[in-house]
This record gives C-alpha cells, sequence and structure tokens, in this order.
C-alpha cells in the first residue's frame, strides 16, 4: 500500500540518523559516524539506532536467539509498528529489518509472540516450527485507518522469526470495549491450549482460550482496581517445593498477583505485589521459550530523558524472576540475568573490609558501566551505601530504608546483612536488594564529569563482609 511505503521509507531515514521523535530527539547527520557511542547513550541496555521507542513487544526464543520486537517511533507523527532487535545472549542486541508494519486496521500497538511448537495454527512451511505474534491493531491512530476500533492480531513466521505474515483472516479478537490492547499469549500444557490475557478498558482484564492460535473464547474477566494495560500471565515454579506451580498475572508497573490458574479461572492468591519501585519501570512482559524453564523479564525505562541525543527511551536490563516463599508468603524476586558477566572486565575485590565514615573504600575506583555486589554488615552504621556519576544509593537504618534517585523501598538485614547489586550505566541505575526481594530502576542525566566511585558509611562503621566491583565493558563495541 502507498502509505505503507511511505511508513517504510520514513523509518529506513530514522534508523540513519535523520531522526526526530515524539519526545523531540535531535536530528543528525552523523549518527551513523557515532552510532552507540554518543555521550548518553546506554551501553549495556537495548536502545534503538534512532528515535522513540517503548514497550517491549513479542518476546521469545528461538533456535539459540532471543528476539526482542519493540513500539517503534522513529518518525513524526507517531504511528507506532513493531521494531526488532535479536541477541543470542541477552547482552549484545542487533536492530534488524523492522517486524510489523500499520495497515488500514491500525498502527501496530503492544502484544507477544510464541513458538507454535505442535503447529496448531497449520502455518508451518518447511523444517522450523512457526513463530506466531498477536498484537493490537490499533484503529482510528492514523489516516489509513481512521473510523477503525481497536482489534487484536496476529502474524506468523516460518523462518525462524526473520520475516512476518499477517494472518488472511484478522481479526483473530474482534473489538470488546474502548482501547482493548496488548494480548499476551501462553501456552496451557494440561489443557493442551493457547491462553490469553487481555487488557480490555479502565481496570478489567480477560483471559481467553484457543486451539489453534486462530479462534478465541472468553474464559473469564477480572478486574484488579488501580492497575492497567499491558499484562502478562505464565506458571512459576515455587523453588524448593518440587512439584508445586503457581500462575502470575503482572500488570504495566509489574505489579504482580500470585494464584492458582485451573485452565478456566485464575484465582489471585497474592497481590498485588509491588514489582519495582525505582521511577522508571513499565510495560513488563517476559519471553516466551526460554531455555531451561528461565522467566527473563524486560520493561521500558519509561520516562528517561536523553538531552540533544538522535535516539530516546531504553529498556531496563533483562532480568530473571525467581518464585520464592517466604514467611509473609510467596514472593517473587528479580536479578540481572547472568550473562551480564560476558561484559566484565577490571575486577577490584575486598573481603572483610571497614566501611568508615570519612573514608572511601573504593578509592582510585572509576566508571560510568559498573557491576557492584555487596554484602555489608551495617554494624553501628547509620547508613552506608555508593556514589557512582554523582548519585547516591543509600540504605537508612532508620527504617531500613533503601533510597535512589528520589524512591525508596524497604530492605531489612537478614542474618545481620544487606546484599545488595547494582547497575550503573550512564544514565541508569538499577538496584537489587537481598537476592531481588525489592528492585529499584531508574533513570537519570548525569550532572556531573565525575566517574569516581564511593563506598561510604555514616555514624558508625560498616563492614564489607564481601564486595565486588567490576567495571563493564560496551555491549555494542
Amino acid at each position: 500500500m502507498k502509505s505503507q511505503a511511505i511508513i517504510t521509507l520514513a523509518v529506513l531515514a530514522g534508523c540513519l540518523g535523520a531522526a526526530s521523535s515524539a519526545s523531540g530527539a535531535k536530528e543528525s547527520a552523523n549518527v551513523t559516524d557515532q552510532l552507540y557511542s554518543e555521550k548518553l547513550r546506554p551501553q549495556f541496555h537495548f536502545s534503538a539506532k534512532a528515535g522513540w521507542i517503548n514497550d517491549p513487544n513479542g518476546l521469545v526464543f528461538y533456535k539459540g536467539v532471543w528476539h526482542m520486537f519493540f513500539q517503534y517511533n522513529p518518525f513524526t507523527p507517531p504511528a507506532p509498528f513493531w521494531g526488532h532487535a535479536i541477541s543470542k545472549d541477552l547482552v549484545h542486541w542487533k536492530q534488524i529489518e523492522h517486524a510489523i508494519l500499520p495497515d488500514a486496521m491500525g498502527t501496530i500497538f503492544s502484544g507477544s509472540a510464541v513458538v507454535d511448537w505442535k503447529n496448531t495454527s497449520g502455518f508451518k512451511k518447511g523444517d522450523d516450527a512457526p513463530l506466531v505474534a498477536f498484537y493490537t491493531a490499533a484503529g482510528g491512530t492514523s489516516d489509513e485507518s481512521k473510523g477503525a476500533p481497536f482489534t487484536q492480531c496476529s502474524a506468523y513466521s516460518t523462518d525462524a522469526g526473520m520475516t512476518w505474515t499477517k494472518y488472511e483472516k484478522n481479526p483473530v479478537i474482534p473489538h470488546i470495549k474502548g482501547a482493548n490492547r496488548d494480548p499476551k499469549a501462553v501456552w496451557h500444557e494440561p489443557g493442551q491450549k493457547w491462553v490469553l490475557i487481555l487488557y480490555i478498558d479502565e481496570d478489567w482484564f480477560a483471559l481467553f482460550e484457543s486451539k489453534d492460535t486462530k479462534i478465541w473464547t472468553k474464559l473469564q474477566d477480572f478486574q484488579f482496581p488501580g492497575h492497567t494495560e499491558c499484562p502478562d500471565f505464565f506458571p512459576m515454579k515455587v523453588e524448593g517445593e518440587p512439584g508445586v506451580t503457581k500462575w502470575v498475572l503482572t500488570t504495566a508497573i509489574g505489579d504482580a498477583h500470585i494464584g492458582s490458574f485451573d485452565g478456566k479461572r485464575f484465582v489471585s492468591e497474592a497481590g498485588p505485589l509491588t514489582g519495582d519501585f525505582g521511577a522508571n519501570y513499565y510495560a513488563v512482559q517476559t519471553f516466551s521459550d526460554a531455555p531451561g524453564g528461565r522467566r527473563i523479564q524486560v520493561a521500558w525505562m519509561r520516562g528517561a530523558e536523553y538531552p540533544d541525543m538522535p535516539f530516546t527511551q531504553q529498556m531496563n536490563f533483562p532480568t530473571e524472576m525467581t518464585l520464592r516463599r517466604f514467611p509473609e508468603g510467596l514472593r517473587i524476586c528479580r536479578l540481572p540475568v547472568r550473562e551480564i558477566e560476558t561484559l566484565h572486565d577490571k575486577e577490584h575485590k575486598f573481603k572483610n573490609k571497614a566501611i568508615n565514615p570519612g573514608e572511601n573504600l573504593l578509592a582510585g575506583i572509576s566508571g560510568g558501566l559498573l557491576h557492584i555486589q555487596a554484602e555489608i554488615e551495617p554494624g553501628k552504621a547509620s547508613a552506608f551505601g555508593f556514589r557512582a556519576l554523582g548519585e547516591e544509593v543509600r540504605w537508612s537504618a532508620d527504617g531500613n530504608t533503601l533510597s535512589c534517585l528520589g524512591k525508596t523501598a524497604i530492605a531489612a538485614p537478614e542474618n545481620g546483612r544487606i546484599r545488595l547489586e547494582i547497575l550503573v550505566d550512564r544514565t541508569s541505575i538499577e538496584v537489587f536488594a537481598n537476592g531481588g526481594r525489592a528492585v529499584m530502576s531508574s533513570c537519570f542525566v548525569p550532572k556531573t564529569d565525575s566517574s569516581q566511585l564511593e563506598c561510604f558509611a555514616e555514624g558508625g562503621a560498616a563492614k564489607a563482609v564481601s564486595l565486588k566491583v567490576h567495571t563493564l565493558k560496551s555491549a555494542w563495541r
């Protein structure tokens, strides 16, 4: 179609650097010369070559490749579609040809993707299992789709996710209400069927089932006050409890409900539980078909600023989720995926070292790309923490509060110690406390050019039982 050709040309122009975004990313004819080395470019968090990105979409693993699709707006006026990046290790990403473009049914809003191992869809051609994507056709959001409603559609790939064909009988779920959107599908092994969760309107969601990815029947409506859009729904094994599996439902901000699902109805048994205490964590989604049963979550770090950059917005660093039982009940923990170690450069290691007030245990260590792992005994200290790129991660004995970039969480000592894992990447700090029980993901614009790293204590000495600082290499080089 003519309009689709225009969109494709605009996208190509955006990817080559003459992009402008809805948030005012500055045009630059020299982006290709400095790509991924710009001053505020994240070095191990995914960002697009140029232009605006938001929700992660269609996260799926197949034949050794992690596929991350994403809401992409590399030009103005906005007409979102699915961009596409691939990785072998969740760290080194390559942005490739865009996947699903707008048409007369609407621009392309968020959704998911699965591997149809049993070829329930009948889309298979050749040796590869078909990959099936579900997305929202956002009718009325472009001139071409004027007057059309929001519907749920599908597309499929028969070449391991590299090219996509829209299903000829779209939509697979017709309009229900309002701006119903963001379909997330999962295979339900006991029922030998697909289950899909959809955001309906206001704070309402619904579950659907299908045997073939094409015909869907509603199972359940439910309401989660205060929660909207970008739902996810998946099973998780409870660590240390063989044979026990629970179902987890998350909404856009990452908050979770943990409960049971009999193939027909989901019943929440705990929640909503806060998924992230930071300032920039939204539109969460987990990968389908991750090897080894891993549950990997990615979010858009919504609201970040990148003055005078040709790109805007970034994803968080992928985290691995585990479901564990604590005295207060089942809780989800999140930690950076172990593949972060592929970027480790220089290591600085300390054991049983005093952190004295007025001193800096890490004097002489600097860098804007850091992976910090610490186990600290607060001792007599009223507070301790780290400073990087002029920003502070602080734990305070007053209320057992952990704070960073204006946000706070509770992190009480466990066996007299606080465990912290911290990722620093030019414009973001992600903090994981006590094995990922409390996580804070936030972005910032550095106010200083200093990259000196500090470890401090106040009111008395603390002790670094174990402290590792790794400077990191760029994932783009």
